[in-house]
């Protein structure tokens, strides 16, 4: 087992555990803070002309203040289904519909709505350091391999020792990431 074996496995991890994170920054970002956000739209899918499209690309999407996202679609005749998308997406927020745009005003939190978002936050966390441990996990199986196949056991000890240290690195990420979040989230 030579050095560049040995790198292909970091590298590896390294991917698996920015993929955790940058799944973790998609799931945050979709948790309401009562503040308003325009990539709460993101992910919205709206029929035209029969595929679903997602919103962000028939419609300007923006925040007028800090309470109201505005929809402005580059055709009149979306205004309908770009409603109705946003009632079957059950976000709890309900459409003002004016002939020309759509505006969401985004209602404050309460105190108990805003400790289930953080609790949704710290879920989202978990799942998170969970595929972080999953990537450390298969690269110490193989850096395990790699001693048995002829990796002298102290390069193997120091790899494993290395490959901690990355998998700490990315779970004080994580919790830096939810500690930020709680405190939007909490934040009136």
């Amino acid at each position: 087992m030579d050095a560049s074996e040995i790198n292909l496995i970091f590298e590896m991890a390294e991917d698996s555990m920015n993929h955790a994170i940058d799944h973790l920054q998609h799931e945050l970002v979709r948790i309401r803070t009562g503040k308003a956000n325009s990539d709460l739209m993101n992910g919205l899918m709206v029929p035209y002309y029969g595929s679903p499209t997602p919103l962000s690309q028939v419609a300007n999407i923006s925040t007028a203040d800090a309470r109201t996202i505005v929809i402005q679609p580059w055709e009149k005749n979306m205004l309908g289904a770009i409603e109705k998308a946003i009632f079957e997406a059950a976000m709890g927020i309900t459409p003002q519909n004016d002939g020309i745009m759509i505006r969401l005003s985004i209602p404050p939190l309460t105190e108990e709505r805003r400790r289930e978002m953080v609790k949704k936050a710290k879920l989202a966390g978990e799942e998170g350091k969970v595929g972080v441990r999953t990537a450390r996990r298969d690269a110490m199986e193989e850096l395990r391999k790699s001693i048995k196949n002829g990796l002298s056991e102290d390069i193997g000890k120091k790899k494993e020792d290395e490959m901690q240290q990355l998998t700490n690195r990315f779970t004080e990420k994580i919790d830096k990431m939810i500690e930020n979040k709680e405190k939007d989230i909490m934040t009136v």
